[in-house]
Formats: structure tokens, C-alpha cells, sequence
């Protein structure tokens, strides 16, 4: 593993980074994607990601909430992982997709739709040791918090 990605996993699992990233890293990944017309996440340089656009489970209005994801390349979906940096409460975002699985990613400059489904069981175990593998540091999150983490896999519509 390059030293650079293990560094970034270092530092993403301080809580430092989980106090001040939740409001840094989407205000920045919100204006290049805007300004680049999609074509670039920067945070997407570490780890891959996608701009969710859904609509809010209170208000109805439209979200677009850019996300780390976990492209899960042979089936042709995505995994969204709700750790919310190990903060207390699930991100605004795993509700919103509760309340209206319908949704839409932009990925890679292309926008998708997609319907999002929560994973539970064995199913959920199996995608979190594979989100695990994909990146360590969601573990450190899971033991900050009481919650379980909530795991969504995007899939196409047509």
C-alpha cells in the first residue's frame, strides 16, 4: 500500500479529522464538482466517491451530498458506508435514503440512477468485511460509536 494512502487512513482515524472533516471535505467536493461540471471529486483522489442527490426524508428538498463509496465493480454497484467519521448519529444522508430509496449518483462525470437499499443480516456482515478490507479505518469508526453503522448498496435503474 502506498505510504500516501496509509498516512490518509492514519489521519482519517483521529478525532481531530472526525470533528473538522464533516465540514471541510463536502463544501470542497461540492464546489469542484460543481465547477468541473462533475468530472472531479477531489476527495476522490484517496478514496472513490460519488455525489448523491436525493431528496431529504423531512423536507422533500433536494440533497446533493458528496460520499466516499466502495465501487463494487463486478456487480455493477456501489457501496455507501454511513460511518459519519465515527461521530455520534447516523449521517442526514442514510435517512434520506431510507425515506426515498430512489436517488442518482454522479460518478466518474456520468449521472446514474440508482435505487438504494439498506443491507442487513449476512448480507450487511459480508459487505463490511469487504468495506473493512477497502479501508481499515472504518473499523476505528464502528468502535467510537454505539450505532451500527448503516450500509447501503446502490444498484441501476432502468
Amino acid at each position: 500500500m502506498p505510504v500516501g494512502i496509509r498516512l490518509v487512513q492514519k489521519v482519517s482515524s483521529t478525532r481531530a479529522f472526525a470533528k473538522a472533516a464533516p465540514r471541510v471535505i463536502p463544501a470542497v467536493d461540492r464546489a469542484v464538482h460543481r465547477l468541473t461540471r462533475g468530472k472531479v471529486l477531489l476527495s476522490a483522489r484517496m478514496l472513490p466517491g460519488v455525489v448523491l442527490t436525493a431528496r431529504g426524508a423531512r423536507t422533500g428538498r433536494v440533497r446533493r451530498t458528496p460520499l466516499a463509496c466502495m465501487p463494487e465493480e463486478a456487480a455493477g454497484t456501489w457501496l455507501l458506508i454511513g460511518s459519519n467519521f465515527g461521530r455520534p448519529g447516523h449521517p442526514a444522508w442514510t435517512s434520506n435514503l431510507l425515506a426515498h430509496p430512489e436517488v442518482s449518483i454522479s460518478w466518474k462525470g456520468a449521472e446514474i440512477a440508482v435505487r438504494a437499499r439498506l443491507l442487513e443480516g449476512e448480507e450487511r456482515a459480508e459487505a463490511w468485511a469487504a468495506a473493512l478490507r477497502f479501508w481499515p479505518p472504518y473499523a476505528i469508526y464502528q468502535a467510537r460509536v454505539d450505532r451500527e453503522i448503516r450500509l447501503f448498496r446502490l444498484e441501476r435503474r432502468a
